[in-house]
């Protein structure tokens, strides 16, 4: 099978991931509420439950990243982790009790820390200036999912038979279909996903081959020689890694390394030295003083903890209010739930298009600005509906509709920033943080939504505090949030010249 159509099957399985996550939480988020009910559960363990979810994947979303950093074998995590979501999916099947219930959400969550590894993974195969473009068509994949889920509940709330000692209904239906498709997919992994080289490494491995081919040409003692040696060190320093520039390795332009023979520049480490000197230091250049405590990756994690929080806070107090206030079933919570899939993905479609013309720390500030908005609109009209019927229904659909729509606007945005402003050598451990920050922020939501169902002014008035101070933090650190400057790399035209 040629590269081409590896890459092609490796990022259709990526987006097949993506898709399944959110067939499963589109399936199981409407009739959970209901599911906990007939187990006696009293409604605090609602937000446990979706907490439990959440607390796995930011346990094991660092050592999965950490894993892939270290052995750069994406397709063995990817593995391992459905494992988590087959079982978690069966024991939420068999439901005996409201605490196997809590377990399965517990044990299933496991499977989501890959994710770590797959943004790890699609950093280290594309090009900065196509990741967003690519974060976005893998992230709307998931918005598919939520779309398409809705769907499935349609013939799952059907579902009224015994299979061997365990009960199909429209409440158990979910985790053995999730079980079914996630084993499904278990198969496709294996013959479809490719672990990829990672694209600047394979440029720099084939400028390599091609100089020591002209260099053989021009001799061991070649004046060409003497002049590329360094011109190739340069170049292997500049592939190996897009963190930002310090003083041990400097930078040498054009100009200057064609001169380098009259000015007598000495030549960069040797290739040996050069890994020497970054797997010495890897760690130190990676420490929680340069790497975590920058202020622009403050400012990005600060975003995905207050954006999740919010998000999940108001899914949690969704389900409770369209059945205090309209009288919703799992049917008209389905639908809803796919409507807003439909307005997600057309968000994305559009960032997409956006994020071409646009740098990201303005897709961002857009997406601030419509989260504010829609914070806002819940606070003044949701908390307590004014008017009929149908006026609550459409004050409600609009506070709904606005915070959809920032959702991928921050999402997008600051998983493309993060992926630039962090060290490429450890991705994966990167993106477990970041996937952890906002593990800790669904976690978080649903137990403050969760306890504060019957007082929406505390609850919405605490998560438009928080981004009202995400707000001001991105306006003092807007200079900033750019990628940092890279070695330069040369062209290869330029360097045989």
């Amino acid at each position: 099978m040629d590269n081409r159509r590896k890459r092609k099957l490796t990022f259709l399985t990526i987006g097949l991931i993506f898709l399944l996550s959110g067939v499963e939480y589109a399936v199981i988020l409407p009739t959970i509420w209901m599911y906990l009910q007939t187990l006696d559960a009293a409604p605090y363990f609602l937000g446990l439950t979706l907490s439990a979810f959440s607390l796995s994947g930011l346990l094991s979303g660092p050592l999965f990243g950490l894993w892939s950093d270290r052995t750069g074998n994406t397709k063995k995590i990817i593995l391992f982790s459905n494992i988590f979501e087959i079982i978690g999916n069966f024991m939420y099947f068999m439901g005996f009790s409201k605490w196997l219930l809590l377990s399965s959400r517990l044990v299933a969550g496991v499977g989501t820390g890959a994710g770590s590894s797959i943004f790890g993974f699609l950093t280290r195969t594309t090009a900065p200036e196509d990741r967003a473009t690519v974060f976005a068509a893998i992230m709307a994949c998931r918005q598919v999912g939520l779309l398409i889920g809705p769907a499935f509940n349609l013939f799952l709330r059907l579902c009224d038979f015994h299979l061997g000692p365990f009960v199909v209904n429209k409440y158990t239906g979910p985790g053995l279909f999730m079980c079914l498709l996630w084993a499904l997919f278990q198969v496709l992994v294996v013959f479809m996903f490719s672990d990829l080289p990672p694209t600047e490494k394979g440029k720099a491995k084939e400028t390599c081959k091609k100089m020591e081919v002209e260099n053989k040409e021009q001799g061991p003692g070649g004046e060409d020689s003497e002049e590329r040696q360094p011109l190739l060190h340069s170049q292997e320093l500049a592939a190996s890694d897009d963190s930002v520039v310090t003083s041990k390795r400097p930078t040498y332009h054009t100009s200057e390394v064609s001169n380098t023979t009259q000015n007598h520049i000495p030549p960069l480490p040797s290739p040996a030295q050069s890994d020497q000197w970054e797997s010495s230091s890897s760690f130190k250049n990676f420490g929680i003083c340069k790497e975590f405590l920058k202020e622009s990756v403050i400012v990005l994690l600060f975003a995905q903890f207050i954006t999740l929080f919010n998000q999940t806070a108001l899914e949690t107090m969704v389900t409770p209010m369209t059945q205090k206030y309209f009288n919703y079933g799992e049917l008209e919570n389905s639908i809803m739930y796919c409507l807003c899939g439909v307005e997600v993905i057309s968000s994305f479609l559009f960032v997409r298009w956006l994020s071409q013309r646009a740098s990201e720390r303005v897709v961002l500030a857009i997406g601030l600005a419509i989260c504010n908005i829609s914070c806002v609109w819940c606070l003044v009209f949701v908390v307590k509906p004014l008017g009929n019927f149908s006026w609550q229904l459409t004050e409600f659909i609009i506070g709904v509709f606005l915070q959809v729509l920032g959702l991928p606007f921050v999402a997008v945005a600051q998983v493309s920033l993060f992926s630039k402003v962090t060290a490429q050598r450890t991705q994966g451990f990167s993106h477990g943080v970041r996937r952890s920050v906002g593990g800790l922020a669904t976690i978080l939501g649903p137990l403050w939504a969760g306890g504060l169902t019957d007082n929406l002014y505390v609850m919405i008035g605490l998560m438009l505090g928080l981004l009202a101070l995400l707000t001001l933090m991105l306006a003092l650190s807007y200079n900033r949030l750019v990628a940092p400057t890279t070695v330069e790399q040369l062209d290869n035209s330029e360097s045989c010249a």
